[in-house]
C-alpha cells in the first residue's frame, strides 16, 4: 500500500495549498520521508470558515433523520475501509496493525451512536404562569461552525469524538488534524464525504498549528472550539476563546494514577497495568502513569510488571506479532532519556529499560522504575511514553491523596476486593474517569473528560451532543 499525498478539503473539494506548499511525512519505525501534506495559507483558512458557514445552513436546516442517514452510510464506509485506514495509522504513527485496526474499525461504532442521538435532541413546552394563552418553549439548536484542533497519537479516534457529536447536533466542522499523521483523517474525512455530507459541512486543514489556531479562533464565522492536546496549549487555546466569547471543550494532559491496594487481585492488576501502560508504546492521554502500590505487595506488583515489559515483542507496527510499536517523533525519545536519567538521578531503581530500542526509527525501550521519589519529574510531569512509575504507598488514604496531589484529574485506576475501599476510591479521587478493577473502557455512551487541569466538557455520552447546542428560551403570546 503506497501512502498518498495529503491535500486539503476545502468546500467539498480537494485542493493543494495555496502556492502548492507542502510539509513532509515521516514514517516513525524508520525515519524515512513518506509523504506530503498540503500547508494551508491564510486565505486557504479564510475559504474554509466562510464554507463552513454556507455547510452550516445547509446541514442546520436538513431533518435530523436525513442527518442520520447520511452518518450511518460514512460509519458503514468506515467498518469496510477499515484494514486499509489501519494500515495508514500504523504508517504514520507507529502503533502496532492490530491497535491501528482496531482503532479504524471503533470509529464506525462512535458515528452511529452519535448519529441515533442526533434524533433525540430535543426541547420542551414549559407551562406559563396564569395566561392560558402565552406558549413557552425550550429551544436546543447548533451552536454554529465548529473548528476542531486533534492530536497524532489517535489521528482517527481523536477526529470521531468531535466530528461525530458536532454533527449530530446539527453543526458543521472545520477539523484542524495533526500533520505528523495526516492520512488517516483525511480517510476518515472521505468517508463523510462518499457518504452524502453537503459540501461546507466537514473541512480538514493542515499547516503551522499557532497561525491556524490565531487565525480561526478569533474568527467571528467560528462559534466553538474544541482542542485535545496538551494542558500548556489547551490553556492557551482557551485563552484565546474566551478573549472572543467562544465556547469549548478541552480534552487535555493527563497524568494517571494507579492504585493498588493490599486486598488487590495482584495478577489481574499486573495484567491490566502491562497492557494498558505500553498500549500505543505509552502515547495515550488516559495511560496509567503513577503506580501507587501498597507496601505489601510492591515487590511483587514489580517483579510482575517488569517481566511483561520485557516480554514485549518492540519493532515496526507493520512486522508481524510487534506488540509496541515506535514513539511518534523524536521529540518524544528526547523527552523519556531526559524523565528516566532525571528520575534514576534522584534515587529511583531502573528494572528494565530505561533506553533507546534500536539505531533506526524512534524506539524506547518498555521502562520499569520502581521507588520513585515524588520529587523527580516523572510523577509531577506527564510522560507520554513507555515509562511506568511506581513508588509504595503505606494505606489507601497515601494512595489517594498523591493521586489528587498534581493538577491533572482526567483519568485514574485502582484495584481492590473490597466495596468500601472502592467506594472511597469513588468519592475521594479526583478524576473525569476511574476504572476499577477493570482496564480502560471508553465508549461513545459514557462521558469522557477531565476535571481541574485536564479538560473542561465532555466527548462521551448525551453530554457530548449538549456541547454543541444552544439553549433557547422562547414565548408566544397568542393574541
Amino acid at each position: 500500500m503506497s501512502y498518498p499525498n495529503i491535500q486539503l478539503l476545502i468546500d467539498g473539494q480537494w485542493q493543494d495549498a495555496e502556492g502548492g506548499r507542502t510539509m513532509p511525512v515521516y514514517n516513525p519505525a524508520t525515519d524515512q520521508e513518506i509523504g506530503r501534506v498540503a500547508r494551508a495559507s491564510k486565505a486557504d483558512l479564510e475559504r474554509a470558515v466562510v464554507a463552513a458557514q454556507k455547510g452550516f445552513e445547509v446541514w442546520r436546516d436538513m431533518p435530523a433523520i436525513e442527518r442520520n442517514q447520511i452518518m450511518r452510510r460514512a460509519a458503514a464506509l468506515m467498518r469496510e475501509r477499515a484494514d486499509a485506514n489501519g494500515r495508514l495509522i500504523t504508517l504514520e504513527q507507529g502503533k502496532p496493525l492490530a491497535e491501528a485496526r482496531i482503532e479504524a474499525k471503533a470509529a464506525a461504532d462512535m458515528i452511529e451512536w452519535f448519529a441515533d442521538e442526533g434524533l433525540r435532541v430535543y426541547g420542551r413546552l414549559v407551562p406559563a404562569r396564569g395566561n392560558l394563552a402565552m406558549r413557552q418553549m425550550v429551544l436546543r439548536d447548533p451552536v454554529g461552525p465548529v473548528a476542531a484542533f486533534t492530536p497524532w497519537n489517535f489521528p482517527i479516534n481523536q477526529i470521531v469524538r468531535k466530528l461525530a457529536p458536532a454533527l449530530a447536533a446539527g453543526c458543521s466542522m472545520l477539523v484542524k488534524a495533526a500533520e505528523e499523521t495526516p492520512a488517516s483523517p483525511a480517510a476518515l474525512i472521505q468517508a463523510f464525504v462518499d457518504a452524502g455530507v453537503p459540501a461546507g459541512v466537514v473541512g480538514l486543514v493542515y499547516g503551522d498549528p499557532a497561525e491556524i489556531s490565531n487565525f480561526l479562533i478569533p474568527h467571528p464565522l467560528i462559534r466553538k472550539i474544541t482542542f485535545t492536546g496538551s494542558t500548556p496549549v489547551g490553556k492557551q487555546l482557551a485563552a484565546l476563546a474566551g478573549q472572543h466569547m467562544k465556547r469549548m471543550t478541552m480534552e487535555l494532559g493527563g497524568h494517571a494514577p494507579f492504585i493498588v491496594a493490599d486486598d488487590a487481585d495482584l495478577e489481574l492488576a499486573i495484567k491490566i497495568a502491562g497492557a494498558t501502560k505500553f498500549r500505543n508504546a505509552g502515547q495515550v492521554c488516559i495511560s496509567p502513569t503513577r503506580f501507587l502500590v501498597h507496601d505489601a505487595v510492591a515487590d511483587e506488583f514489580a517483579r510482575g510488571l517488569t517481566e511483561r515489559a520485557q516480554a514485549l515483542k518492540v519493532g515496526d507496527g507493520l512486522s508481524e506479532g510487534t506488540q509496541m510499536g515506535p514513539l511518534a517523533n523524536p521529540r518524544r525519545i528526547d523527552a523519556m532519556e531526559k524523565l528516566t536519567k532525571d528520575a534514576i538521578e534522584r534515587g529511583a531503581k531502573l528494572l528494565t529499560g530505561g533506553a533507546r530500542g534500536a539505531s533506526q526509527g524512534n524506539f524506547w525501550q518498555p521502562t520499569v522504575l520502581a521507588d520513585v521519589p515524588l520529587d523527580a519529574r516523572m510523577l509531577n510531569e506527564e510522560p507520554f511514553g513507555p515509562v511506568a512509575a511506581i513508588r509504595r504507598v503505606k494505606n489507601l488514604d497515601e494512595a489517594i491523596a498523591e493521586a489528587n496531589r498534581l493538577s491533572y484529574g482526567l483519568a485514574a485506576y485502582a484495584f481492590t476486593r473490597s466495596l468500601k475501599n472502592a467506594d472511597l476510591l469513588t468519592r475521594r479521587v479526583e478524576s473525569g474517569m476511574l476504572w476499577v478493577n477493570t482496564p480502560a473502557t471508553p465508549s461513545a455512551e459514557m462521558p469522557f473528560g477531565g476535571i481541574k487541569d485536564s479538560g473542561i466538557g465532555s466527548e462521551g455520552g448525551p453530554e457530548a451532543v449538549e456541547a454543541y447546542l444552544n439553549v433557547r428560551a422562547v414565548a408566544i403570546m397568542n393574541l
